[in-house]
């Protein structure tokens, strides 16, 4: 495996990026960049400054000046563990508005493709593989049925979900952040025409992961 090298995984929500990319950048001892959760975290910050979400120029210049850091699953942001304050359906929801804004895409893409550079990464997002890195190595675009997605959501201990809420509402909530994703004008959501759909509905996860090494080993001719 050459020093440099990018595998870019895309997908909506839900649909097993997380767990996918890290057992990737374990396999093939690449580093593990998370480009949802440096949306979270600018989100995350802007509540935490007051910054309205309609001043894109402030959220760009948080996206821009932020430290982030990233340590297995764990996520820093200027010197703050967030891994688990980001990971709730109201920064969710927050991440997806900031994400909608140019400036702000523009800033992390730069900052992205600046942790990537020169080295050998996994990288998951919803626009790795269509514009923060095009010419990526690999491509990987995971997706599963809105039902399993929610399933997921719901039991992932990732994601810190009200007790009392039901399977419906985290239904809905997924559509609505697909809906977001695909209808933005900066980067949707949308699969790369050279990336490899992988299917995970019904599928074990291990079995996925399986599908997926041997695609990018045969991708890297390894």
């Amino acid at each position: 495996m050459t020093d440099a090298v990018v595998i870019a995984i895309d997908g909506p929500s839900g649909a097993g990026k997380g767990t996918v990319a890290r057992q990737l950048a374990s396999v093939f001892n690449c580093q593990h960049i998370d480009t949802g959760a440096m949306y979270r975290a600018v989100a995350w910050r802007a509540i935490q400054d007051g910054c309205s979400f309609d001043d894109e120029v402030a959220l760009a210049n948080i996206a821009e000046n932020a430290d982030f850091d990233f340590n297995g699953a764990k996520v820093a942001m200027d010197g703050h563990d967030v891994t688990d304050l980001i990971r709730t359906p109201e920064m969710d929801a927050a991440a997806a508005r900031v994400a909608r804004l140019s400036k702000v895409r523009a800033a992390l893409v730069r900052r992205q493709r600046a942790l990537a550079d020169g080295g050998r990464v996994v990288m998951e997002g919803r626009d790795i593989g269509t514009s923060v890195f095009p010419d990526a190595e690999v491509k990987i675009y995971l997706d599963a049925s809105p039902e399993e997605r929610a399933v997921r959501r719901a039991h992932d201990p990732a994601h810190r979900l009200p007790s009392n809420v039901c399977l419906e509402e985290v239904a809905d909530a997924l559509k609505a952040r697909d809906h977001l994703d695909r209808t933005r004008a900066a980067s949707p959501l949308k699969q790369a025409p050279d990336a490899v759909l992988v299917e995970t509905t019904g599928t074990p996860v291990d079995e996925v992961i399986e599908q997926v090494v041997r695609i990018v080993s045969r991708k890297l001719d390894l």
